[in-house]
Protein backbone atom coordinates (compact mmCIF):
# COMPACT_ATOMS: atom_id res chain seq x y z
CA UNK A 1 0.00 0.00 0.00
CA UNK A 2 0.89 3.82 -0.52
CA UNK A 3 0.06 5.79 2.30
CA UNK A 4 -0.99 9.17 0.52
CA UNK A 5 -0.13 13.23 1.60
CA UNK A 6 -3.45 15.47 1.12
CA UNK A 7 -3.18 17.88 -2.17
CA UNK A 8 -1.06 20.35 -0.62
CA UNK A 9 2.11 18.55 0.27
CA UNK A 10 5.22 19.86 -2.15
CA UNK A 11 7.84 18.08 -3.97
CA UNK A 12 11.25 18.11 -3.40
CA UNK A 13 12.79 21.23 -4.64
CA UNK A 14 14.76 19.00 -7.55
CA UNK A 15 13.65 19.63 -10.54
CA UNK A 16 10.80 17.82 -11.53
CA UNK A 17 8.61 17.00 -14.99
CA UNK A 18 4.88 17.33 -14.52
CA UNK A 19 2.12 16.10 -17.13
CA UNK A 20 -0.87 15.04 -17.01
CA UNK A 21 -1.98 13.59 -13.41
CA UNK A 22 1.97 13.03 -12.29
CA UNK A 23 4.81 15.13 -11.35
CA UNK A 24 8.47 13.07 -11.46
CA UNK A 25 11.24 14.48 -9.72
CA UNK A 26 14.78 14.25 -11.83
CA UNK A 27 17.63 12.01 -11.02
CA UNK A 28 20.51 14.39 -10.36
CA UNK A 29 21.94 16.55 -13.01
CA UNK A 30 25.08 18.74 -12.68
CA UNK A 31 23.86 21.33 -15.12
CA UNK A 32 20.77 21.83 -12.73
CA UNK A 33 22.51 22.07 -9.62
CA UNK A 34 20.13 19.96 -8.23
CA UNK A 35 21.70 20.56 -4.27
CA UNK A 36 23.06 22.81 -2.70
CA UNK A 37 24.26 23.59 1.16
CA UNK A 38 20.61 24.41 1.48
CA UNK A 39 18.92 22.02 -0.78
CA UNK A 40 20.39 18.71 0.63
CA UNK A 41 20.02 15.00 -1.22
CA UNK A 42 17.35 13.60 0.69
CA UNK A 43 17.90 10.69 2.81
CA UNK A 44 15.75 7.49 2.42
CA UNK A 45 14.76 4.52 4.42
CA UNK A 46 13.70 1.07 3.55
CA UNK A 47 13.27 -2.49 5.41
CA UNK A 48 13.22 -5.86 4.06
CA UNK A 49 11.73 -8.75 6.21
CA UNK A 50 12.34 -12.09 5.76
CA UNK A 51 10.32 -14.28 8.04
CA UNK A 52 11.50 -17.30 10.17
CA UNK A 53 15.27 -17.10 10.55
CA UNK A 54 18.58 -17.88 8.62
CA UNK A 55 21.15 -20.42 8.38
CA UNK A 56 23.39 -19.67 11.41
CA UNK A 57 25.88 -21.31 10.28
CA UNK A 58 26.58 -19.37 7.28
CA UNK A 59 25.81 -15.87 8.41
CA UNK A 60 28.68 -14.07 9.68
CA UNK A 61 30.97 -11.49 9.14
CA UNK A 62 34.03 -9.95 10.19
CA UNK A 63 36.83 -7.50 9.16
CA UNK A 64 35.99 -4.00 7.65
CA UNK A 65 35.84 -2.11 4.18
CA UNK A 66 37.49 -4.28 1.23
CA UNK A 67 39.14 -6.51 3.69
CA UNK A 68 35.61 -7.42 4.80
CA UNK A 69 35.06 -11.35 5.12
CA UNK A 70 31.09 -12.06 4.18
CA UNK A 71 30.17 -15.97 4.61
CA UNK A 72 28.43 -17.69 2.20
CA UNK A 73 24.76 -16.40 2.79
CA UNK A 74 25.98 -12.80 2.87
CA UNK A 75 27.88 -13.17 -0.36
CA UNK A 76 25.80 -11.50 -2.72
CA UNK A 77 26.51 -8.49 -0.88
CA UNK A 78 30.51 -8.70 -1.47
CA UNK A 79 30.15 -6.09 -4.63
CA UNK A 80 28.85 -3.88 -1.83
CA UNK A 81 30.88 -5.16 0.98
CA UNK A 82 32.56 -0.82 1.63
CA UNK A 83 29.01 0.37 2.18
CA UNK A 84 27.54 -2.24 4.46
CA UNK A 85 27.31 -2.95 7.86
CA UNK A 86 26.89 -6.77 9.41
CA UNK A 87 25.56 -6.24 12.78
CA UNK A 88 25.10 -9.14 15.03
CA UNK A 89 23.59 -9.50 18.70
CA UNK A 90 20.67 -7.39 18.73
CA UNK A 91 17.25 -8.36 20.53
CA UNK A 92 13.90 -7.29 21.70
CA UNK A 93 13.89 -8.34 24.82
CA UNK A 94 9.82 -8.66 25.24
CA UNK A 95 10.04 -10.17 21.91
CA UNK A 96 11.14 -12.89 23.69
CA UNK A 97 9.28 -15.69 25.80
CA UNK A 98 5.92 -14.82 25.25
CA UNK A 99 5.44 -17.65 23.00
CA UNK A 100 6.80 -18.76 18.91
CA UNK A 101 6.27 -16.59 15.99
CA UNK A 102 3.23 -13.72 16.22
CA UNK A 103 4.95 -12.83 19.00
CA UNK A 104 8.45 -12.90 17.74
CA UNK A 105 7.29 -10.74 14.98
CA UNK A 106 4.38 -8.34 15.95
CA UNK A 107 6.65 -5.82 17.44
CA UNK A 108 9.54 -6.10 15.37
CA UNK A 109 10.03 -2.63 14.42
CA UNK A 110 8.60 -1.28 17.32
CA UNK A 111 9.44 -2.95 20.18
CA UNK A 112 6.24 -2.73 21.60
CA UNK A 113 4.01 -4.84 24.04
CA UNK A 114 1.72 -6.90 21.72
CA UNK A 115 -1.55 -8.61 22.97
CA UNK A 116 -3.25 -11.72 22.52
CA UNK A 117 -6.52 -12.12 21.83
CA UNK A 118 -9.00 -10.35 19.24
CA UNK A 119 -8.00 -7.12 19.36
CA UNK A 120 -5.07 -6.20 18.13
CA UNK A 121 -2.71 -3.80 20.02
CA UNK A 122 1.11 -2.86 18.76
CA UNK A 123 2.74 0.17 18.40
CA UNK A 124 3.74 2.50 15.70
CA UNK A 125 7.13 0.99 13.86
CA UNK A 126 10.49 2.68 12.84
CA UNK A 127 8.80 3.35 9.16
CA UNK A 128 5.99 5.25 10.42
CA UNK A 129 7.42 7.17 12.46
CA UNK A 130 9.74 8.48 9.79
CA UNK A 131 7.13 9.01 7.37
CA UNK A 132 5.34 10.79 9.61
CA UNK A 133 8.16 13.04 9.95
CA UNK A 134 9.83 13.65 6.15
CA UNK A 135 6.67 12.31 3.95
CA UNK A 136 4.76 15.79 3.84
CA UNK A 137 8.27 16.20 1.27
CA UNK A 138 7.30 13.38 -1.52
CA UNK A 139 3.67 12.54 -2.92
CA UNK A 140 3.09 9.33 -1.00
CA UNK A 141 4.37 9.54 2.44
CA UNK A 142 5.28 5.66 2.11
CA UNK A 143 5.47 2.65 0.96
CA UNK A 144 4.52 -0.52 1.81
CA UNK A 145 4.78 -4.12 -0.04
CA UNK A 146 4.57 -7.95 0.36
CA UNK A 147 5.59 -10.91 -2.28
CA UNK A 148 2.90 -13.00 -0.21
CA UNK A 149 -0.47 -12.64 1.39
CA UNK A 150 -1.01 -11.91 4.44
CA UNK A 151 -2.52 -14.77 7.06
CA UNK A 152 -5.58 -14.94 8.91
CA UNK A 153 -6.73 -16.31 11.64
CA UNK A 154 -4.98 -17.09 14.95
CA UNK A 155 -2.14 -18.80 16.10
CA UNK A 156 -1.82 -21.68 18.70
CA UNK A 157 -0.44 -19.33 20.93
CA UNK A 158 -3.80 -17.09 20.85
CA UNK A 159 -1.58 -14.30 19.13
CA UNK A 160 -3.44 -13.04 15.52
CA UNK A 161 -1.90 -13.87 12.84
CA UNK A 162 -1.55 -10.31 11.34
CA UNK A 163 1.37 -9.96 13.76
CA UNK A 164 2.79 -12.49 11.17
CA UNK A 165 2.32 -11.03 8.12
CA UNK A 166 2.33 -7.20 8.81
CA UNK A 167 5.81 -5.52 9.25
CA UNK A 168 4.33 -1.18 9.28
CA UNK A 169 2.14 -0.38 11.59
CA UNK A 170 0.48 3.62 12.02
CA UNK A 171 -0.78 3.09 15.26
CA UNK A 172 -0.80 0.38 17.99
CA UNK A 173 -3.99 -1.13 16.29
CA UNK A 174 -3.64 -0.40 12.94
CA UNK A 175 -1.43 -2.13 10.87
CA UNK A 176 -0.26 -0.66 6.90
CA UNK A 177 -2.01 -2.70 4.74
CA UNK A 178 0.74 -4.17 1.88
CA UNK A 179 0.40 -4.36 -1.25
CA UNK A 180 1.12 -7.10 -3.14
CA UNK A 181 0.37 -6.82 -6.43
CA UNK A 182 3.67 -5.04 -8.61
CA UNK A 183 0.87 -3.60 -11.02
CA UNK A 184 -1.37 -1.44 -8.10
CA UNK A 185 2.11 -0.51 -6.24
CA UNK A 186 3.29 1.07 -9.17
CA UNK A 187 -0.06 2.39 -10.17
CA UNK A 188 -0.50 3.99 -6.78
CA UNK A 189 2.83 4.78 -6.94
CA UNK A 190 2.60 7.33 -10.10
CA UNK A 191 -1.40 7.77 -8.92
CA UNK A 192 -2.37 6.19 -11.84
CA UNK A 193 -6.02 6.10 -12.13
CA UNK A 194 -9.32 5.38 -14.50
CA UNK A 195 -7.90 5.73 -18.36
CA UNK A 196 -4.40 7.37 -17.13
CA UNK A 197 -3.42 3.63 -16.80
CA UNK A 198 -3.41 3.31 -20.26
CA UNK A 199 -0.93 5.80 -21.17
CA UNK A 200 2.36 5.73 -20.03
CA UNK A 201 3.98 8.29 -17.57
CA UNK A 202 6.54 8.86 -19.89
CA UNK A 203 4.34 9.96 -22.80
CA UNK A 204 2.55 12.24 -19.80
CA UNK A 205 5.82 14.20 -19.46
CA UNK A 206 7.48 13.63 -22.92
CA UNK A 207 6.99 17.02 -24.48
CA UNK A 208 9.17 19.01 -21.04
CA UNK A 209 11.70 15.94 -20.93
CA UNK A 210 12.13 16.88 -24.59
CA UNK A 211 12.30 20.34 -23.76
CA UNK A 212 15.03 19.81 -20.66
CA UNK A 213 17.07 17.88 -22.83
CA UNK A 214 17.91 20.19 -25.13
CA UNK A 215 19.18 22.72 -22.02
CA UNK A 216 21.26 19.91 -20.41
CA UNK A 217 25.00 18.79 -20.89
CA UNK A 218 25.81 16.08 -23.46
CA UNK A 219 26.48 13.96 -19.93
CA UNK A 220 22.83 14.75 -18.56
CA UNK A 221 21.21 14.15 -21.45
CA UNK A 222 22.54 10.54 -21.39
CA UNK A 223 21.63 10.22 -17.91
CA UNK A 224 18.46 11.33 -18.58
CA UNK A 225 17.71 8.80 -21.03
CA UNK A 226 19.30 6.37 -19.62
CA UNK A 227 16.91 7.10 -16.67
CA UNK A 228 13.38 7.50 -18.11
CA UNK A 229 14.59 4.35 -20.33
CA UNK A 230 14.64 2.44 -16.74
CA UNK A 231 11.51 3.69 -16.02
CA UNK A 232 10.36 2.80 -18.73
CA UNK A 233 11.53 -1.01 -18.92
CA UNK A 234 9.66 -1.44 -15.39
CA UNK A 235 6.62 0.32 -16.75
CA UNK A 236 6.17 -2.14 -20.02
CA UNK A 237 6.54 -5.03 -16.96
CA UNK A 238 3.86 -4.00 -14.72
CA UNK A 239 1.46 -3.48 -18.24
CA UNK A 240 1.96 -7.54 -18.69
CA UNK A 241 1.04 -8.16 -15.04
CA UNK A 242 -1.80 -5.52 -15.27
CA UNK A 243 -3.24 -7.78 -17.77
CA UNK A 244 -2.56 -11.30 -15.84
CA UNK A 245 -4.09 -9.22 -12.65
CA UNK A 246 -7.71 -8.31 -14.47
CA UNK A 247 -7.92 -11.73 -15.59
CA UNK A 248 -7.17 -12.95 -12.43
CA UNK A 249 -10.19 -10.74 -10.84
CA UNK A 250 -12.39 -11.79 -13.99
CA UNK A 251 -12.17 -15.40 -13.15
CA UNK A 252 -12.53 -14.91 -9.63
CA UNK A 253 -15.71 -13.37 -9.97
CA UNK A 254 -16.91 -16.15 -12.74
CA UNK A 255 -16.17 -18.89 -9.81
CA UNK A 256 -17.12 -16.68 -6.89
CA UNK A 257 -14.05 -16.81 -5.22
CA UNK A 258 -12.01 -14.45 -3.76
CA UNK A 259 -8.81 -13.78 -6.18
CA UNK A 260 -6.56 -13.56 -2.86
CA UNK A 261 -7.34 -16.91 -2.05
CA UNK A 262 -6.43 -18.35 -5.04
CA UNK A 263 -2.99 -19.63 -5.82
CA UNK A 264 -0.16 -17.84 -8.18
CA UNK A 265 -0.60 -17.84 -10.93
CA UNK A 266 -4.26 -17.88 -11.24
CA UNK A 267 -4.39 -15.50 -8.56
CA UNK A 268 -2.38 -12.61 -11.20
CA UNK A 269 0.56 -12.34 -9.42
CA UNK A 270 3.77 -13.57 -10.97
CA UNK A 271 4.43 -17.49 -11.30
CA UNK A 272 8.30 -17.33 -11.11
CA UNK A 273 8.55 -15.62 -7.32
CA UNK A 274 11.82 -14.45 -8.70
CA UNK A 275 10.66 -12.24 -10.83
CA UNK A 276 7.93 -10.69 -8.16
CA UNK A 277 10.40 -10.03 -5.76
CA UNK A 278 12.72 -8.33 -8.65
CA UNK A 279 10.16 -6.22 -9.78
CA UNK A 280 9.14 -5.12 -5.97
CA UNK A 281 12.61 -3.87 -5.96
CA UNK A 282 12.86 -2.18 -9.06
CA UNK A 283 9.33 -0.15 -8.13
CA UNK A 284 11.20 0.89 -4.68
CA UNK A 285 14.24 2.17 -6.41
CA UNK A 286 11.93 3.93 -8.84
CA UNK A 287 9.97 5.43 -5.78
CA UNK A 288 13.50 6.54 -4.25
CA UNK A 289 14.96 7.65 -7.88
CA UNK A 290 12.07 9.96 -9.06
CA UNK A 291 11.63 10.93 -4.94
CA UNK A 292 7.56 9.62 -5.59
CA UNK A 293 8.75 8.37 -1.72
CA UNK A 294 11.61 8.05 0.95
CA UNK A 295 10.25 5.59 2.65
CA UNK A 296 9.33 1.81 1.56
CA UNK A 297 9.09 -1.38 3.72
CA UNK A 298 8.78 -4.52 2.01
CA UNK A 299 8.02 -7.85 3.39
CA UNK A 300 9.80 -10.38 1.40
CA UNK A 301 8.49 -13.79 3.11
CA UNK A 302 5.92 -13.95 5.95
CA UNK A 303 6.70 -15.49 9.61
CA UNK A 304 4.84 -18.28 8.87
CA UNK A 305 5.68 -18.26 5.10
CA UNK A 306 4.11 -21.27 2.61
CA UNK A 307 6.37 -19.72 0.09
CA UNK A 308 7.82 -22.63 -2.13
CA UNK A 309 11.18 -22.30 -3.78
CA UNK A 310 11.50 -24.75 -6.87
CA UNK A 311 13.96 -22.81 -8.20
CA UNK A 312 16.24 -23.54 -5.04
CA UNK A 313 15.27 -27.43 -5.31
CA UNK A 314 13.69 -27.18 -2.76
CA UNK A 315 10.24 -29.09 -1.97
CA UNK A 316 9.20 -27.82 1.66
CA UNK A 317 7.25 -24.93 2.33
CA UNK A 318 9.36 -22.10 4.11
CA UNK A 319 8.05 -22.42 7.42
CA UNK A 320 8.57 -25.66 7.48
CA UNK A 321 12.04 -25.50 5.86
CA UNK A 322 12.91 -23.32 8.55
CA UNK A 323 12.62 -25.98 11.14
CA UNK A 324 16.07 -27.84 9.15
CA UNK A 325 17.36 -24.09 9.21
CA UNK A 326 20.70 -25.08 9.46
CA UNK A 327 20.67 -27.48 6.20
CA UNK A 328 22.28 -26.68 2.73
CA UNK A 329 18.36 -26.17 1.79
CA UNK A 330 17.61 -23.33 3.77
CA UNK A 331 21.00 -22.01 3.56
CA UNK A 332 19.85 -21.22 -0.14
CA UNK A 333 16.55 -20.04 1.14
CA UNK A 334 18.83 -17.25 3.25
CA UNK A 335 21.13 -16.14 0.27
CA UNK A 336 18.27 -15.86 -2.22
CA UNK A 337 16.22 -13.19 0.16
CA UNK A 338 20.11 -11.50 1.09
CA UNK A 339 20.12 -11.47 -2.79
CA UNK A 340 17.00 -8.94 -3.11
CA UNK A 341 18.71 -6.99 -0.98
CA UNK A 342 21.69 -6.89 -2.85
CA UNK A 343 19.75 -6.36 -5.93
CA UNK A 344 17.78 -3.56 -4.38
CA UNK A 345 21.22 -1.75 -2.61
CA UNK A 346 23.48 -2.25 -6.31
CA UNK A 347 20.50 -0.60 -8.14
CA UNK A 348 20.40 2.50 -5.97
CA UNK A 349 24.35 2.72 -5.77
CA UNK A 350 23.94 2.68 -9.45
CA UNK A 351 21.70 6.25 -9.58
CA UNK A 352 24.26 9.01 -9.21
CA UNK A 353 23.96 11.69 -6.87
CA UNK A 354 26.13 14.50 -6.56
CA UNK A 355 29.46 13.12 -5.56
CA UNK A 356 27.63 9.53 -4.34
CA UNK A 357 24.80 7.55 -5.00
CA UNK A 358 21.24 7.59 -4.43
CA UNK A 359 22.54 4.24 -1.60
CA UNK A 360 25.15 6.35 -0.15
CA UNK A 361 21.90 9.01 1.00
CA UNK A 362 19.65 5.85 1.86
CA UNK A 363 20.01 3.45 4.67
CA UNK A 364 18.12 0.00 3.78
CA UNK A 365 17.50 -2.74 6.92
CA UNK A 366 17.56 -6.53 5.89
CA UNK A 367 16.20 -8.43 9.07
CA UNK A 368 14.16 -11.23 10.12
CA UNK A 369 12.51 -12.23 13.30
CA UNK A 370 14.68 -15.26 13.96
CA UNK A 371 17.85 -16.03 14.33
CA UNK A 372 17.31 -20.09 14.55
CA UNK A 373 14.18 -21.57 12.88
CA UNK A 374 14.55 -24.87 14.67
CA UNK A 375 14.60 -23.73 18.17
CA UNK A 376 12.50 -20.65 17.78
CA UNK A 377 15.43 -18.82 19.01
CA UNK A 378 15.22 -15.11 18.23
CA UNK A 379 18.18 -14.52 21.60
CA UNK A 380 19.45 -12.36 18.52
CA UNK A 381 18.58 -10.94 15.07
CA UNK A 382 19.99 -11.29 12.03
CA UNK A 383 20.26 -7.81 10.66
CA UNK A 384 22.32 -5.19 7.54
CA UNK A 385 22.51 -2.08 6.54
CA UNK A 386 23.26 -0.73 3.46
CA UNK A 387 23.75 2.58 2.50
CA UNK A 388 25.52 5.45 4.59
CA UNK A 389 22.28 7.91 5.16
CA UNK A 390 23.75 10.78 3.67
CA UNK A 391 27.13 10.08 5.22
CA UNK A 392 26.07 9.96 8.88
CA UNK A 393 26.39 6.45 9.16
CA UNK A 394 29.82 4.89 8.78
CA UNK A 395 29.95 1.73 6.47
CA UNK A 396 32.15 -1.19 5.77
CA UNK A 397 32.08 -2.84 8.92
CA UNK A 398 30.66 -5.96 11.15
CA UNK A 399 29.64 -5.00 14.21
CA UNK A 400 29.19 -7.48 17.54
CA UNK A 401 27.01 -6.15 20.25
CA UNK A 402 25.83 -10.21 21.39
CA UNK A 403 28.72 -9.27 25.03
CA UNK A 404 27.69 -6.48 25.41
CA UNK A 405 25.11 -6.91 28.04
CA UNK A 406 21.32 -6.70 27.39
CA UNK A 407 20.83 -2.66 27.71
CA UNK A 408 23.47 -2.71 25.07
CA UNK A 409 22.01 -4.89 22.95
CA UNK A 410 18.47 -3.63 22.03
CA UNK A 411 16.96 -3.00 17.95
CA UNK A 412 15.43 -0.16 19.82
CA UNK A 413 18.41 1.25 20.55
CA UNK A 414 19.26 1.01 16.83
CA UNK A 415 15.75 2.58 15.58
CA UNK A 416 16.59 5.95 18.28
CA UNK A 417 20.29 5.92 16.51
CA UNK A 418 18.58 5.68 12.70
CA UNK A 419 15.18 7.98 13.96
CA UNK A 420 17.80 10.63 14.76
CA UNK A 421 19.45 10.82 11.57
CA UNK A 422 16.44 11.95 9.75
CA UNK A 423 15.87 14.53 12.61
CA UNK A 424 13.02 12.52 14.78
CA UNK A 425 13.84 13.93 18.35
CA UNK A 426 12.59 11.01 20.65
CA UNK A 427 13.40 10.14 24.06
CA UNK A 428 12.69 6.87 24.06
CA UNK A 429 11.20 4.27 21.32
CA UNK A 430 9.79 0.93 22.11
CA UNK A 431 11.75 -0.56 25.57
CA UNK A 432 14.93 1.90 24.31
CA UNK A 433 16.29 5.35 25.96
CA UNK A 434 19.38 5.16 24.47
CA UNK A 435 20.92 5.12 21.41
CA UNK A 436 23.11 2.63 19.98
CA UNK A 437 26.97 2.53 20.39
CA UNK A 438 29.64 2.94 17.62
CA UNK A 439 26.56 2.80 14.68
Amino acid sequence: MIRKRNEGRTMSRRAVLRGAGVAVALPWLESLHAATASNPFPKRFGVLFMGNGVNEDHWSASGSGAAMKLSRSLEPLEPLKRKINVIDGLFHKRATGQGIHPAQTGSLLSGANIQRGPILKAGITVDQVIANQIGQDTPQSSMVLACEQPLTGYHETNFSMAYSSHLSWESADSPVPSEVYPSLAFDNLFENRGLLRNSSILDRVRTRAETLSRKVSADDKAKLDEYLTSVREVEKRVERLRVDKHKADEAGKQKNVPTLTMARPANGLPEDLRDHTRLMCDIVAIGFQTDRTRVATMLLANDLSAQIYPFLQMREGHHSASHYNNSDGYERITRFYVSQLAYLAGKLDAMPEGNGTVLDNSCLMFLSNLWIGRKHDNSKLPVVLAGGLGGTIETGRALDYYGAGDENRKMCSLYLSILDRFGVKAERFGDAETRLERL
